[in-house]
Order: structure tokens, then sequence, then C-alpha cells
């Protein structure tokens, strides 16, 4: 019996993703244009922690307008992958980063799996 494929989807309130201190995201830094780069330093407070990222809340205070390296359709572009190869990747990624930010063990990390393995829309 075949698993059914799975489908990258943004888990709400998580908030992985917007743990953009640079010194733990060298690579996705380092894919980033000059201007690009310029924007995600600006936007990294004190703590490592997206200035526009509400902790409380644990919600983009942006979201409708974040730059396009925050959005998982400009993957694709930014590491120069094939259209087919962007939900793998994605998929990848958040789970590397959930596990980073929150933990291998985390709630987090077994809502996101639930998630991807539930057929539905990708959210970006």
């Amino acid at each position: 019996m075949s698993r059914p494929p799975l489908h990258w989807s943004c888990l709400h309130q998580c908030g992985a993703c917007c743990r953009l201190a640079p010194a733990e995201r060298q690579e996705a830094l380092e894919a980033l244009s000059d201007d690009q780069q310029t924007i995600y330093l600006e936007m990294v407070g004190e703590d490592g922690w997206c200035r526009h990222f509400d902790q409380g809340g644990r919600r983009c205070r942006i979201y409708e307008d974040r730059p396009d390296f925050c959005r998982v359709s400009g993957l694709a572009e930014l590491f120069a992958l094939p259209a087919e190869e962007v939900n793998e990747f994605a998929i990848d990624c958040c789970r590397q980063q959930i596990r980073s930010v929150h933990g291998g063990r985390s709630l987090e990390l077994r809502k996101f799996e639930r998630l991807i393995r539930s057929p539905q829309d990708a959210d970006d």
C-alpha cells in the first residue's frame, strides 16, 4: 500500500520561520540577493525573531505584505528549484526550522506532520 503524497501547508500560529537569527540561518541568508539581505537583516530583532512577528499571538503582523523570501512561492526562484521540487523542499525546510525552534518532539512538529498528510490547498 503506497502512502498518499505530502502537501506543504503553513502551520498557523507556529512562527518557526519567523526566527530569523542570521547565525542560525546562514544558508538562507546567503541565498538572498544583496537587496533581500538588507531587508532580511533589518527585520531581525535583538532577540533573533522577526520584528513583525507577534510572539503573543504567534502570527505575522505583515503577512499580506511580507517580502518574497518569506513566501514558499519564492523558494523556486530563490534556490533555483524546478517547480516539482518546491513542495518537498518546503516540507523539509519547515521540518528543520520547526525542530530547531520548537524541538523534535514538539506539538508544533506533530501538528505540521498531520497537516502535510491531510489533503488540502497549500497556503503561502
